[in-house]
């Protein structure tokens, strides 16, 4: 079974329970940085997002059915009073538990169901090749994205980007980076378009700048349309890194972009760079 589907097992046998992201990894076998970023790719959702809208829609269930007063499924839910209960609900679901309750049904309210999770990613993995890196200073246009927000916001992020190609006094060759960086639990995080530097002297106002420190790699290619990207990922992270001995490295991974992709049809070869622990 793989992580992200040992991981779905977990949610939904000890969703009850006080749980963070350090228990489930724990109980999964992976790093804390290995499962946030297998869920995602898999999912689509941020681990602890799921765990807790799961938790919320059973809630749901319960108050439709009305057996049970409002505060024991807020405590059974994980919730210590009746105001956090309700304020997460509401956020989850823009109604209260009240509410749910009087009308004993859930029609028109976005659970979140349980995911089932097949036990192999369907893409299939070409075998990486192993790079030292070097150290990178990369520059280009930075923003930070919900997971769900972030598949609307970069490509303009790319579009905006796209007349300083070539042009950025100081670029060292011509490839594009695609990177992500400092995620958290809740699945944000920070993603910067942009290429190499020679250093940060010289760049536009408004650039960003990340320093990208000399390790080691595995790198994949991911072959085809670029829309298809999030399946080599998913399969890097629940089939590839598992079973490979290698762990990885809570650290930058990142896109690159090169003359083997054609940034006008979407089509191609990218390179996936995932920073290896040892």
């Amino acid at each position: 079974m793989n992580p992200v589907a040992r991981a779905l097992w977990f949610i939904e046998h000890r969703s009850a329970s006080d749980l963070t992201l350090e228990d489930i990894a724990t109980g999964v076998g992976v790093s804390r940085f290995h499962l946030s970023r297998a869920f995602a790719a898999a999912t689509g959702y941020p681990i602890m997002r799921y765990l807790r809208g799961r938790r919320l829609s059973v809630a749901a269930g319960r108050l439709a059915s009305g057996t049970d007063d409002i505060l024991s499924v807020a405590i059974a839910a994980g919730y210590g009073s009746h105001e956090a209960f309700t304020r997460a609900f509401r956020d989850q679901f823009g109604i209260t538990p009240e509410t749910i309750r009087k009308r004993r049904h859930v029609e028109n309210v976005a659970l979140i169901e349980g995911i089932a999770m097949n036990e192999k990613s369907p893409t299939q993995l070409t075998p990486p090749r192993f790079e030292n890196g070097k150290l990178l200073y990369l520059a280009g246009l930075a923003e930070r994205y919900a997971c769900e927000t972030s598949g609307a916001g970069i490509p303009g992020q790319w579009q905006k980007l796209g007349p300083y190609l070539g042009h950025l006094e100081g670029q060292v060759g011509t490839a594009a980076y695609g990177v992500t960086y400092n995620t958290d639990e809740e699945g944000n995080m920070d993603y910067l378009c942009g290429v190499e530097v020679a250093d940060f002297a010289r760049l536009p106002a408004g650039f960003a700048r990340l320093r990208v420190a000399a390790q080691k790699y595995a790198v994949f290619v991911h072959r085809g349309h670029v829309s298809g990207i999030r399946g080599t990922w998913a399969a890097i992270w629940n089939d590839w890194l598992p079973q490979s001995g290698h762990e990885a490295a809570d650290a930058p991974v990142f896109e690159r972009y090169d003359e083997r992709f054609d940034p006008r049809t979407g089509n191609g070869e990218v390179e996936i760079w995932i920073a290896l622990a040892h």
